[in-house]
């Protein structure tokens, strides 16, 4: 019996920069931004601050707890231009078609490509993201014994890529991030 990959995992807060990971995916003021299994939603609440008053940032996850957790900060800040929502990106996302700027998932692409689920993610994550949006992933580096995942599980930025681009996607750049991650800018064609 094999085990099944456990997609719920720790806060990456402490290994991996959101104004790192937000500035290399060239999130601006105005833009519209959802977050992918935002988790905790540090990035989330970064990105709150990058896109402004007339931006809006939506913070996605299928944990209940990890909505609360981003649901009370937004209400402790006073934020207005975020909402957190309980979604499996395995189904359809219930936002209007392309009308997000740039779309993030951190750390949990990898757990779609173990549990054959990529075909429904990069379905549900087209069909919100704008014609000449970036879908930016971030994923561990593929490195035996690093953190993150196990390295069976792990992506390399050539496995990514080849995703992104068999889904409708020019890929834009690849760079690290921190110390223990990779991003991968995919362009959604027009």
């Amino acid at each position: 019996m094999t085990k099944k990959h456990m997609h719920h995992g720790k806060t990456s807060k402490n290994i991996l920069s959101a104004g790192e990971v937000l500035k290399a995916t060239q999130l601006k003021l105005g833009d519209s931004f959802l977050d992918a299994g935002c988790g905790d939603g540090y990035i989330s609440l970064e990105a709150s601050s990058i896109v402004g008053d007339n931006g809006n940032v939506y913070a996605l996850d299928v944990y209940p707890e990890s909505i609360e957790t981003v649901k009370k900060e937004i209400k402790n800040r006073n934020l207005d231009n975020i909402v957190a929502l309980l979604v499996d990106i395995t189904k359809p996302i219930q936002l209007d078609v392309e009308i997000i700027d740039i779309v993030l998932m951190a750390n949990v692409l990898h757990g779609f490509v173990a549990e054959g689920e990529v075909e429904e993610v990069m379905n549900n994550i087209s069909r919100v993201l704008k014609p000449g949006g970036v879908f930016a992933v971030v994923e561990f580096r593929k490195v035996e014994g690093n953190i993150g995942p196990p390295y069976d599980v792990k992506l390399s930025p050539e496995d990514v890529s080849n995703i992104l681009l068999e889904h409708g996607y020019d890929i834009g750049d690849i760079q690290l991030v921190g110390k223990y991650h990779y991003i991968v800018n995919g362009v959604k064609k027009t």
